[in-house]
């Protein structure tokens, strides 16, 4: 089995939405009140070269994200950045490394994001998984007033509700195993949304959290500081501590979606050193 990063362009945000401030509709306010972006931080999407066919988790960003300026949406119009390129899309990228659109088996998304779903357009023969809360969010006019437009979508876009048991697996209280070897595992992580997932990859003792966007980076997972858009606080910060239980339970290396190292931590293994308390960070991402 091999792990691939593929960065599909990058993003910026407000710090107030990578660093959650104060509490309740004050720290959800601040999104839209913060006049600091953050630099520009990678968007990756996820490819696990499988013997039983390939997964991908998560699509990136696409070219007509840069549209997204033009949104009546306030949060599109005002509150992110895409900048990518056409071959920087996932679909290009995949067939550099020789995977073809037909060779992927399945695409799981962690949440409903634009800049998670933008590359649905490569995968139009490919099943795809998204959990059934998250699907519900993101439909019908509420869908769009929270920001899940329906127009970025392919006109064939009938995603699978991904519905996971109430089993644990480690510190997770819903999972399902995705693969007959039950080697990647989708879990519940809510917290930057309702009904966001993360999936496990475990690989020679090792476990891979692709986490979406759980966090914005591991130093922020670490220090249990959850963002500034999630809805229910003790609930983010409990997926956080499950994914630090899960750490010091086994060796793991934490990917979240727009950490700037997570490409590296993979390359070279670097597990997640959860042992003590680790200092907030998002100095790091200006």
């Amino acid at each position: 089995m091999k792990l691939h990063a593929i960065q599909t362009g990058s993003v910026r945000i407000k710090t107030a939405q990578v660093e959650g401030r104060g509490r309740g509709l004050r720290r959800r306010l601040g999104v839209f009140l913060d006049r600091n972006w953050t630099g520009w931080l990678p968007t990756y999407a996820w490819v696990i070269d499988h013997q039983e066919g390939v997964i991908v988790v998560d699509t990136g960003q696409g070219t007509h994200l840069l549209e997204s300026g033009r949104s009546l949406h306030p949060y599109l119009r005002w509150d992110v950045a895409f900048r990518i390129e056409r071959d920087e899309e996932i679909g290009p990228q995949l067939r550099a490394l020789g995977i073809g659109p037909r060779d992927v088996k399945r695409v799981i998304l962690t949440h409903l994001h634009a800049d998670h779903d933008g590359g649905l357009a490569h995968f139009p023969q490919t099943e795809i998984l998204a959990s059934r809360g998250e699907l519900r969010t993101a439909s019908g006019w509420l869908g769009r007033v929270r920001g899940y437009l329906p127009n970025r979508w392919p006109s064939w876009f009938n995603p699978v509700p991904l519905d996971l048991a109430p089993e644990a697996f480690g510190p997770f209280a819903a999972s399902r195993r995705v693969t007959s070897a039950g080697d990647v595992i989708a879990v519940a992580t809510p917290g930057h949304t309702a009904d966001h997932l993360s999936v496990l990859v475990e690989d020679q003792g090792i476990t891979y959290v692709l986490a979406g966007d759980s966090s914005y980076n591991e130093r922020l997972m670490l220090a249990g500081q959850i963002d500034g858009v999630c809805a229910q606080e003790d609930v983010a910060r409990t997926t956080l501590r499950a994914i630090r239980h899960l750490a010091r339970d086994r060796p793991t290396i934490y990917l979240p979606t727009h950490d700037p190292e997570s490409a590296a931590r993979l390359s070279h293994g670097r597990l997640v050193d959860a042992s003590g308390p680790v200092r907030s960070s998002v100095d790091d991402l200006r």
